[in-house]
């Protein structure tokens, strides 16, 4: 008898185990998607920015060098996006924080459209499929590792802290030196992020949620590895792009 109700303790429990992995992976693959479309609409919207000198030169004079207001909103408005979803998203509605996350897609194509003007095209591919393969790689090991990344989680954040403070240093200063020490700890803060970003968000994608809050989590994870794309994609371009 004993025996018998071990046995059917730890089919049980790995009965729940296959149910807790089955719906992390679902959720990681509705994460990964709405990843994948946001970086779709980011490149479609640089690419056609970039191509067209009406819609580029209403972000930018390029005869005075300064911004238009259209261009200021499109550099500023993409943070308030991520606070609003990032900090009411329980308020939001899944259709209003998937809005929120398309127009925040289009504003970022809207401004790395400028670095298809300064980067060769040859470099830019180049680098997007480093940090491809290098996001890949990581994505992969914070998924499948048994360690615990939260503490590496932590030094990774007060990494960024300090990449940011250091940018606005350097606003002023203008080294190049210390602009490019910026971008290797860049390198290496948002790829060792992306492993903690994913691993917490496998632990969240474990638990259970209603319909209409898993989609909304699904989105702000998506968000949040898209960031850790696009800022690892950027840092890389300074290091690796041919400037025309």
């Amino acid at each position: 008898m004993i025996g018998q109700n071990n046995q059917g303790f730890f089919a049980t429990g790995k009965m729940a185990e296959s149910t807790t992995g089955a719906i992390a992976k679902t959720f990681m693959a509705s994460v990964f998607l709405w990843m994948t479309l946001a970086m779709i609409i980011t490149a479609v919207t640089a690419y056609w920015f970039a191509s067209d000198q009406a819609l580029i030169g209403s972000l930018i004079n390029f005869e005075t060098g300064s911004m238009s207001p259209l261009g200021w909103f499109v550099m500023l408005a993409p943070l308030g996006f991520v606070l609003l979803m990032s900090f009411g998203y329980q308020k939001l509605s899944p259709a209003i924080m998937t809005l929120l996350f398309i127009a925040f897609s289009v504003l970022i194509g809207m401004s790395l459209s400028f670095i298809l003007i300064v980067y060769t095209a040859a470099s830019v591919y180049q680098t997007f499929a480093i940090t491809a393969g290098m996001f890949g790689i990581m994505a992969v090991t914070g998924y499948t590792t048994k360690t615990d990344l939260s503490k590496f989680g932590s030094i990774m954040f007060m990494g960024l802290i300090g990449i940011v403070i250091a940018m606005v240093v350097n606003f002023f200063l203008k080294s190049s030196a210390l602009e490019y020490l910026i971008s290797v700890i860049g390198v290496l803060v948002f790829t060792g992020l992306t492993a903690y970003d994913v691993q917490k968000l496998k632990r969240i994608g474990s638990q259970a949620m209603d319909a209409s809050n898993t989609r909304k989590m699904a989105i702000l994870g998506a968000l949040t590895l898209y960031l850790d794309f696009i800022n690892l994609f950027l840092f890389l371009l300074r290091l690796l792009g041919d400037r025309k």
